[in-house]
């Protein structure tokens, strides 16, 4: 869900001060001054924010819950990066929630089986009321096919978590592929 109540204005200067920009500074004191996206995976401890993985790429599904609220036009952010203006940038966010909720094969992360139908999409792989994020999915005769675990990122906005959880997975209820599994319990703590 984005946006997370529990990554408060407090929890964001601490992971500034003791992780983002330390990380920065010894990347750069290596001689590895980095440019692109940097990816923090974060666990929020009984002892602050911690660390569980670096990635340099967009994580997902957390990045297809997040940009479909970015307002600001994405290419204009890479360019900046480009350019190293990204200090004078002003990201804008919609006023809005998003939750995202994965639709994944049967027996994921484990052993599953692939070459299942997907129906319930359009022919543009899309469903009304909600953005389908393709990530184990194939195309073969005109058709779609389970390829992979995860499947499907299905992301839905609302005016609150509530309403983007219930559009999410109301839109999930309309997709079907045999085996299809999907955690039930997204943003129930928040």
């Amino acid at each position: 869900i984005a946006p997370n109540p529990h990554y408060t204005d407090e929890i964001a200067r601490r992971c500034m001060h003791e992780i983002y920009v330390p990380t920065m500074r010894a990347m750069s004191s290596a001689g590895r001054t980095f440019k692109g996206c940097l990816f923090f995976g974060l666990m929020l401890t009984d002892a602050g924010p911690r660390v569980i993985e670096y990635n340099a790429r967009f994580g997902d599904p957390e990045t297809q819950v997040v940009l479909p609220l970015l307002e600001t036009d994405f290419l204009e952010l890479v360019n900046a990066v480009i350019d190293g203006t990204l200090d004078k940038a002003e990201p804008r966010f919609k006023d809005e929630s998003a939750a995202c909720v994965v639709m994944a094969s049967g027996g994921y992360p484990l052993s599953y089986e692939t070459g299942y139908e997907i129906s319930g999409l359009d022919e543009n792989g899309q469903l009304g009321g909600a953005e389908i994020f393709h990530a184990g999915t194939r195309l073969k005769d005109g058709r779609l096919y389970t390829g992979g675990g995860r499947v499907l990122g299905v992301t839905a906005l609302g005016e609150d978590t509530a309403a983007a959880l219930e559009r999410a997975y109301g839109a999930v209820a309309g997709i079907r592929f045999e085996g299809a599994y999907y955690r039930r319990d997204i943003g129930r703590r928040s």
